[in-house]
């Protein structure tokens, strides 16, 4: 037989644990695919390995080709045990990437929702996630009551490394006013000074909705202040200085049309405090400040909102303590506008005990 074998030039092919092969369905049974891999044996891909891929394995013909990892050389049947795990993803991946592409609205089930977002099931059981920001009024009113069931998204994200999905309910319930808003948005121009309302009040800063023209009708845009943005002088929180309602300038600094996200800011809205400063406090002039920080080089005192000076450890005489928020009487040793640097001396109004 071997030298039949060697005459005819056929050859057996034989199989490691991890080799990846290709392999040709030849029969599908409800629990059982069976395969054609060229070798003495036929390709069995049946229990645990098979409910890994149920949807995927379920969908397969006669005829079809796979790529498959070999699980186990032989099995006591003498069967090559096959998984089809990875190909199966690579499948859905790729099937995911086109649905993209091409805009296509998919169908999932609701199985979480939080103040974060709704977690999904897609076709094949891959998991994707819904922000906050892409879930539309009528489906947010229902709450809970989203939970089992189906809802059509459309793709915002694929990150196959991560295993990240992340899509959008609001793309398709709201398609029109988002195609309006769209369209809004990329009609503002960067540099422009709008009135707008707070909305909302983050740890990242603040939401401002915006008018914005289209055709001559007004469209609401949400835009975000940073909280650096908010104001001249640093603050630790957007609530310290914002509160849901009021009314804003605001300034336009970035517009991106494909991810519809709009950048403004509210202290550029307004003059910048150290444009004037090296003529509102001129050398040897005096003034009464705030401590706001203290620093092993010294103590920083704010004049305004937005400016501050720096009275120096050497200034400052050994017995003399401060506290944030304490008024201090200064006057101005040197002002340094394009470095935002004023150097403080102090104002005594007595002589303290071993300051010489």
């Amino acid at each position: 037989m071997e030298e039949l074998l060697a005459k005819s030039g056929f050859q057996i092919k034989s199989f490691q644990e991890g080799d990846e092969i290709e392999a040709e369905v030849t029969d599908v049974f409800p629990q059982t695919i069976m395969f054609n891999i060229g070798g003495k044996s036929e390709g069995i891909l049946t229990g645990l390995l098979f409910d890994e891929v149920r949807d995927f394995a379920q969908s397969l013909k006669v005829g079809d080709k796979v790529q498959a990892i070999v699980v186990d050389a032989e099995t006591r049947e003498g069967y090559v045990r096959l998984s089809l795990k990875q190909y199966a993803a690579n499948v859905q991946w790729d099937e995911l990437y086109k649905a993209q592409k091409e805009g296509k609205t998919l169908t999932a089930i609701v199985k979480s929702i939080s103040d974060k977002g709704m977690v999904v099931t897609i076709p094949g059981k891959m998991i994707g996630f819904v922000p906050l920001s892409h879930i539309g009024k009528k489906a947010l009113e229902k709450g809970d009551q989203l939970v089992e069931s189906e809802v059509k998204l459309k793709i915002v994200e694929l990150d196959p490394k991560r295993g990240r999905v992340v899509l959008s309910e609001k793309a398709v319930s709201e398609a029109d006013q988002l195609k309006l808003e769209s369209k809004a948005i990329s009609n503002l121009k960067e540099g422009e000074i709008y009135i707008g309302e707070v909305t909302q009040l983050t740890n990242f800063g603040a939401f401002v909705k915006i008018d914005a023209a289209v055709d001559k009708q007004k469209v609401p845009v949400e835009g975000l202040v940073h909280i650096s943005e908010i104001s001249w002088d640093k603050i630790e929180k957007a609530e310290n200085r914002l509160k849901v309602g009021d009314k804003v300038e605001v300034k336009v600094l970035e517009v991106s049309q494909e991810e519809g996200r709009v950048s403004l800011s509210i202290k550029q809205a307004k003059k910048d405090p150290w444009d004037d400063v090296e003529i509102e406090y001129p050398a040897e002039s005096k003034h009464t400040g705030k401590v706001v920080k203290q620093s092993s080089f010294g103590v920083f005192i704010e004049l305004e909102p937005g400016v501050e000076g720096l009275l120096h450890i050497t200034k400052i005489p050994p017995s003399m303590e401060f506290k944030k928020g304490q008024e201090v009487s200064v006057y101005i040793e040197e002002v340094d506008a394009n470095e935002h640097k004023i150097a403080l001396g102090l104002v005594l109004t007595t002589k303290p005990v071993a300051y010489k």
